[in-house]
């Protein structure tokens, strides 16, 4: 069988770009060119059917947004946004297909963040800075409504009419620490005493940096909202937001392309060994264009889209066996689901 690893993509670029020295071009520096067009070119000109696999995570209870991260690698959306290139539908959440949104204009028409606003009971004094109740309409257990993680805003105004505001950040499913917008919250992961709001049961303590003024209100901005078994999501500025709000652990599931896997060693192979002439004249490419050489490169021109093309036949004949998917042509369909005699083709 023809050597396909990353030591006969070297070869194959020495080749091609007439570099057989390391004083001509170095093996790291091969290694680069061949990695940056595999991790950043290769997956942008490509869609492949090799490359779409389904993704899992679960959903937390009274938790609606999961943002992908960097820092926490134990976490199973760490590096998401690098590691996969685009998401899509189907959806699943506990097994039930689930709408999927990538505008938030539609996901909130649907899901409106409409603000209920009311007075604390707690009015101020000129003096008292610190104001301690429960949020309105709250019904004060876990099975009724809870507030919202992200949009809770406490505010008043001082003697002299300026205002005064706190807004929350969450610090895991029931407890979220006050601050002042554009500042920062005392504790990202301990429970703040004297600044907090607990989203299950509407308690709050709220600290101001001023006082209220005498006889102004002390009131709230909160959403209120139910859980259950999510049946949409939202897909934006690499954040997962779920409604309904989820009551319990649900493992969701979906659909991503993800990126083909980093070259590191002499005897690694590309996910498909057929890739590696492709992979071998796309990064002669990018010596070619560094060195400024155009007639070179257009020389191995032809031969990088003729390897294009092929990697692409994999995909092309497995995508063509499947019928475009219409409201007519649902092949899971159950018997008898539409009625006796349905049938896909014909109808009735």
């Amino acid at each position: 069988m023809a050597d396909s690893t990353l030591s006969a993509i070297r070869t194959k670029v020495r080749r091609l770009t007439r570099s057989l020295s390391e004083a001509q071009l170095t093996t790291d520096q091969i290694d680069e060119y061949i990695n940056t067009f595999v991790l950043y070119d290769f997956p942008e000109h490509l869609r492949l059917f090799n490359l779409k696999e389904t993704f899992s995570f679960y959903l937390e209870p009274y938790i609606d947004s999961y943002t992908t991260n960097t820092a926490d690698a134990a976490d199973p959306l760490y590096e998401f946004k690098n590691k996969y290139i685009t998401v899509h539908q189907p959806v699943y959440i506990a097994g039930y297909e689930v709408g999927f949104f990538e505008d938030r204009t539609t996901f909130y028409r649907n899901y409106p963040l409409t603000n209920s606003i009311a007075s604390t009971g707690n009015t101020g004094d000129a003096a008292e800075t610190a104001f301690t109740g429960t949020v309105t309409n709250m019904s004060g257990t876990v099975s009724g409504s809870i507030l919202l993680r992200n949009n809770v805003l406490f505010s008043s105004l001082d003697a002299d009419y300026n205002g005064l505001s706190m807004i929350d950040y969450p610090i895991s499913a029931s407890i979220g620490n006050l601050y002042v917008p554009g500042g920062a919250p005392t504790s990202t992961a301990v429970q703040d005493a004297n600044n907090y709001i607990n989203y299950l049961t509407g308690q709050f303590v709220v600290t101001f940096d001023a006082a209220p003024g005498t006889g102004e209100d002390i009131a709230s901005q909160t959403i209120l909202t139910s859980q259950s078994r999510p049946i949409s999501m939202l897909f934006s500025h690499d954040t997962f937001t779920f409604r309904p709000v989820p009551e319990q652990v649900y493992k969701v599931q979906l659909e991503v392309y993800k990126r083909p896997t980093e070259l590191l060693t002499a005897a690694t192979e590309p996910y498909l060994q057929e890739w590696w002439q492709y992979i071998s004249y796309g990064a002669a490419r990018k010596v070619f264009q560094d060195r400024m050489d155009q007639e070179s490169l257009s020389v191995i021109e032809p031969e990088y889209r003729k390897q294009e093309m092929l990697i692409q036949r994999r995909t092309l004949v497995q995508q063509t066996s499947q019928r475009t998917a219409t409201i007519y042509s649902d092949n899971a369909n159950p018997a008898g689901a539409y009625g006796a005699g349905w049938s896909e083709g014909g109808g009735l």
